[in-house]
C-alpha cells in the first residue's frame, strides 16, 4: 500500500534511533591522522579494513566547502527541467549539452530507480520503500550530477586533494588508479533512494579475491548528513563475499530496514570512505534536510589492468595500459589545478606521472586535451 512522505518519515524513527546507537558503539570516526612516514595512520587503516568504512572529521576547509556548494548550486540552477529537456526551470539553455556523457540523472521524487531491476548488472537486488511526495512536487528531480572534474573547477581541485590522495596511496599503493565520480543529490522531501547493494561486479570469483579487490569510494559531505538522508552501511560485509540481498530482506519480513545497518552521519566537510564491497544504500529523503555528497573512488592498478568493462559499460571494453594512463592523467591535472589555486598547500606527488608534471599543467588547453569528456574513460570493476 502506498505511503505518504510523512508516513515514511514517521515510520523510520525507531529504526534511525537504533541505527545511531549501533553506529555509536562501533565508532570508526575521528580526525584524519598520518603516521611518521606521511601515510594513513595504521590504527585507522586497521579500523577501515575491519569494518569496511571510516568517517574522517573536518577534512575539507570551510572556505573550500563554500566554493563547492556554490558550484553545485550553479549546476542545479542550470539543470534541465527533466531528462529529455534542453532548457532549465527559467527557460535558459540547460547546462551540459556539450558533453558526451549527460551531466544529470533524474528520478521521480522519493522513488527507487534501480532496486529489483537489471540495471547496473542487477547489483541492486531488492527494491526500497517508495513514498508519495507532497502535492506540487515536480515530475522528476536531479538524482546524480556526473563529471565533476569538467563541470566544476572546485570539483577538479577537490580531486587533487593531497590528504585524500595520500589515503588512496596508503590503501591501494602508489600506482593507484581512478574509478569514477558522481555528485549525489538528496533534495529535501524529494530525493530518491539507492537500493542496498555492493559496488563490485567483476572480481567476486577471482582466484585472487580479497576484501579490497574492488577498491573504495570517498564521499565529501557539503552539508550535514542526517540518519534520514545519509548513506547506511552494514559493517563487515565487505569480507563475506557476494551478499544475497533478497534473502536478507526476506529474512527481515520483507523490510528494507536491515537490522545490522548503521547511518554514516556527518558534518559539512567530513569525508567518508567506504569499501566498494560493503553492503550499503540510502533511503528516500522524506526529511527536510538537503544532502549533497561528492563521490569518487580509487582502485588498485592490479585489479583494473586487463579487466573488462562493468556497470553501464560494454563487457567488450578492456582496460589496457593506454586507457588506464589516459584516465589517470585526470589526477595529474587535478593536482596541478589545486597547486595553482592553493600554492601554500603541500602538493601530492602521484608516482605514475612523476617527471611528467610539466605536460599536465592546468590550463584551458589541457582542459580540452585531458579533462573534457574524461568520464568516457572511467574504470569500473
Amino acid at each position: 500500500m502506498p505511503i505518504t512522505a510523512k508516513e515514511h518519515a514517521d515510520s523510520m524513527a525507531d529504526y534511525i534511533r537504533e541505527g545511531v546507537d549501533r553506529g555509536r558503539a562501533i565508532g570508526n570516526r575521528g580526525p584524519l591522522c598520518l603516521d611518521d612516514n606521511g601515510k594513513l595512520h595504521p590504527e585507522i587503516l586497521d579500523a577501515f579494513r575491519e569494518h569496511g568504512f571510516y568517517i574522517f572529521e573536518n577534512v575539507i576547509d570551510p572556505d573550500e566547502i563554500r566554493e563547492l556548494r556554490a558550484d553545485t548550486d550553479h549546476l542545479l540552477d542550470h539543470a534541465p527541467v527533466g531528462r529529455d529537456a534542453v532548457v532549465d526551470a527559467r527557460g535558459r539553455k540547460a547546462f551540459g549539452q556539450e558533453f558526451a556523457v549527460p551531466c544529470y540523472t533524474f528520478v521521480k521524487p522519493l522513488s527507487d530507480p534501480w532496486g529489483g531491476t537489471t540495471k547496473l548488472r542487477g547489483r541492486h537486488q531488492s527494491k526500497m520503500t517508495e513514498a508519495i511526495p507532497d502535492p506540487g512536487a515536480p515530475e522528476e528531480v536531479v538524482y546524480i550530477m556526473g563529471g565533476m572534474c569538467q563541470t566544476m573547477n572546485s570539483g577538479l581541485r577537490l580531486y587533487g586533494h593531497p590528504l585524500l590522495l595520500t589515503i588512496a596511496e596508503t590503501i591501494n599503493g602508489p600506482d593507484f588508479v581512478p574509478f569514477n565520480d558522481a555528485v549525489f543529490v538528496k533534495q529535501p522531501g524529494l530525493g530518491g533512494s539507492v537500493a542496498w547493494h555492493q559496488d563490485g561486479v567483476t572480481h567476486w570469483d577471482s582466484p585472487n579475491w580479497d576484501p579490497g579487490i574492488h577498491g573504495f569510494n570517498f564521499q565529501i559531505q557539503l552539508y550535514p548528513s542526517t540518519p534520514a538522508n545519509c548513506l547506511w552501511v552494514v559493517p563487515g560485509t565487505h569480507k563475506t563475499g557476494r551478499a544475497d540481498i533478497k534473502a536478507m530482506v526476506a529474512a527481515n519480513n520483507g523490510s528494507d530496514r536491515l537490522p545490522a545497518a548503521i547511518p554514516l552521519t556527518c558534518s559539512a566537510g567530513d569525508v567518508t570512505i567506504v569499501n566498494r564491497q560493503l553492503l550499503h544504500g540510502s533511503f528516500a529523503n522524506t526529511s527536510p534536510d538537503l544532502r549533497v555528497s561528492m563521490t569518487f573512488g580509487f582502485h588498485r592498478r592490479s585489479s583494473v589492468l586487463g579487466a573488462h568493462g562493468a556497470l553501464s559499460q560494454k563487457k567488450e571494453v578492456v582496460y589496457d595500459e593506454q586507457r588506464i594512463f589516459e584516465r589517470s592523467s585526470v589526477i595529474a591535472v587535478a593536482i596541478d589545478a589545486r597547486a595553482q589555486y592553493y600554492p601554500e598547500e603541500r602538493r601530492y606527488v602521484y608516482q605514475p606521472f612523476l617527471g611528467m608534471e610539466d605536460e599536465y599543467r592546468w590550463s584551458p588547453e589541457i582542459y580540452e586535451k585531458v579533462i573534457r569528456d574524461y568520464n568516457l574513460q572511467d574504470l569500473a570493476i
